[in-house]
């Protein structure tokens, strides 16, 4: 009998709220640790593939000059600045273990931009074009609102201390 009374006080330790949550914790770190080193490699693989086609386009003919368009250049810098922003919300939510909003909207402003950038208008029909707009808009305005409470926000705390 007494036994029995051991292995329900185990399973009832076990799976109490707090040891749940704190496995929970502990499966989130190790989740976000491995994000994190795949991001670095995706981040590595960008700069390699920036590096390789800027150094194959520099040296065809004629020498110095870009045979492709800026515009394919500026894409491939802006997905090492994506990938770099992906790691800092990775990072800043291992440090917090609360996701950063803002730091998520200015990424995804980042992301549509590279897509505006790299656009090719003859292709692009203009409910895309629409799409794209409201996208930036709201983003904007998310981004607008989340500076102005989290400004509001340290001001009270400042006032309060």
């Amino acid at each position: 009998m007494r036994s029995w009374q051991r292995v329900a006080r185990f399973f009832q330790q076990t799976f109490s709220d707090d040891s749940f949550l704190r496995a929970l914790r502990g499966f989130e770190g190790l989740i976000s640790k491995i994000l994190s080193i795949a991001m670095v490699f995706v981040i590595l693989l960008a700069v390699y593939d920036l590096v390789t086609f800027l150094g194959s386009d520099l040296f065809r003919q004629p020498y110095g000059r870009f045979g492709t368009t800026l515009f394919t250049i500026f894409g491939l810098f802006l997905n090492v600045l994506i990938a770099l922003e992906i790691l800092e919300n990775i990072t800043a939510y291992l440090k917090n273990h609360v996701i950063q909003v803002e730091l998520v909207i200015v990424t995804s402003l980042v992301a549509v931009s590279r897509k505006i950038i790299i656009l090719d208008l003859q292709k692009t029909a203009g409910l895309d074009l629409i799409a794209l707009a409201a996208a930036i808009l709201a983003l904007s305005i998310s981004y607008w609102l989340v500076r102005h409470v989290n400004r509001h926000a340290k001001t009270r705390d400042s006032d309060e201390s």
